[in-house]
């Protein structure tokens, strides 16, 4: 061997240790190899519930005609808690559209869009027995109690009260409306009942105080009316409204200079749902205050919600030479309004000046 050739042999513990250190790193990479296919097979499959399908996507939703052909026993159970507890309306429906099927009207009679078949629900109970009625009044829980205590509380009736922020009501607000609350009870022998899905707990609290005071007479009716109203906004949560009817249009009119507002610019936002929020488009008004175009909404797009217009009013008078002050008393006007039927025409017009302006449901 060469003189200055030296050869390292490890000693025993070396390879020990070489051995051991190999087995952790080969451990460690079948371990993490386990879970990387672990979390791979359980992301594959994640099968949504029908409750999450529905909110998320139109498309698996039921149409009317599609529904209404389905079994009496499938009718009943889509449509059993559209009234609070009160499976009763959905199995008349039913039993009418049976009965109506074996006439030869029966494709004239029977209900094809939201709308009618809403109706056809509400005349069910418009017509039913005053103590039917009143033990649908009965079957409404009560707004004042907590979110999370209402344990009997139908799903619909629990996210109907939270997002009108009752869960975060002060205690000083509580005590008004218990108190309140209380004495509508005992007055009337049902619970207070609003539609509630898009008031909020102030509108709730000055509703309660105004209603109260009501004969028995009226405030049965007035109590029906909000029932109508809370089922009408679950069936549209739960049908699908393909290609609505309803449409919505606008018309500008300057009443400083008495004639339409021509080349007005104007914006369209949705604001609600929020999964949907955001720009819708921009527009220009025509000679005649009108959008050149035609309805700013219509078809798919015409769906419920709250909305709102922007005018942009400052710029168009600045074109029209009217005197205005350094700092415009109206610069940009907001509208914000609700879409709450998908199968009406919505009107939504502006009269403006300079100094005023005004607006209506007209159609």
């Amino acid at each position: 061997t060469h003189p200055m050739r030296r050869i390292i042999r490890p000693t025993k513990i070396q390879y020990i240790s070489l051995l051991i250190c190999g087995l952790i790193v080969a451990t460690t990479s079948i371990l993490y190899s386990l879970k990387l296919s672990q979390k791979s097979s359980s992301t594959t499959t994640i099968i949504p519930t029908v409750k999450a399908m529905l909110s998320t996507n139109e498309k698996d939703k039921p149409t009317v005609p599609s529904l209404l052909s389905r079994s009496k026993e499938d009718i009943v159970s889509f449509l059993g808690g559209i009234y609070e507890h009160s499976s009763w309306v959905a199995e008349q429906l039913a039993d009418s559209l049976a009965s109506s099927s074996n006439t030869t009207a029966a494709d004239e009679e029977q209900p094809k869009t939201v709308s009618e078949l809403f109706r056809a629900m509400k005349e069910i109970v418009n017509s039913s027995s005053q103590e039917s009625k009143l033990k649908l009044l009965q079957s409404h829980p009560d707004l004042c109690e907590k979110i999370e205590r209402l344990s009997s509380l139908t799903d619909a009736s629990r996210e109907e009260q939270s997002r009108a922020g009752l869960g975060s009501l002060t205690t000083d607000e509580r005590t008004k409306f218990n108190t309140l609350n209380d004495k509508y009870r005992n007055k009337f022998s049902f619970p207070f009942i609003l539609a509630v899905r898009n008031a909020t707990k102030y509108t709730v609290l000055s509703a309660i105080e105004g209603r109260v005071g009501n004969t028995v007479e009226v405030e049965f009716t007035a109590a029906l009316k909000q029932v109508h109203k809370i089922a009408w906004m679950r069936l549209l949560s739960v049908i699908n409204v393909e290609n609505p009817g309803g449409f919505l249009t606008c018309h500008v009119l300057d009443t400083a200079n008495g004639c339409p507002a021509a080349n007005m610019r104007i914006h369209l936002h949705r604001l609600s749902p929020p999964e949907n929020a955001g720009l819708i488009a921009e527009f220009t008004t025509n000679n005649d205050g009108r959008l050149s175009s035609g309805p700013a909404l219509k078809g798919s797009n015409f769906t419920v919600g709250v909305y709102e217009w922007t005018f942009f009013v400052g710029d168009y008078f600045a074109s029209q030479n009217n005197e205005l002050t350094g700092t415009p008393f109206l610069d940009e006007v907001p509208i914000r309004f609700g879409i709450d039927d998908p199968e009406e025409h919505y009107h939504v017009p502006l009269l403006v000046s300079p100094w005023s302006f005004s607006t209506y449901r007209g159609s």
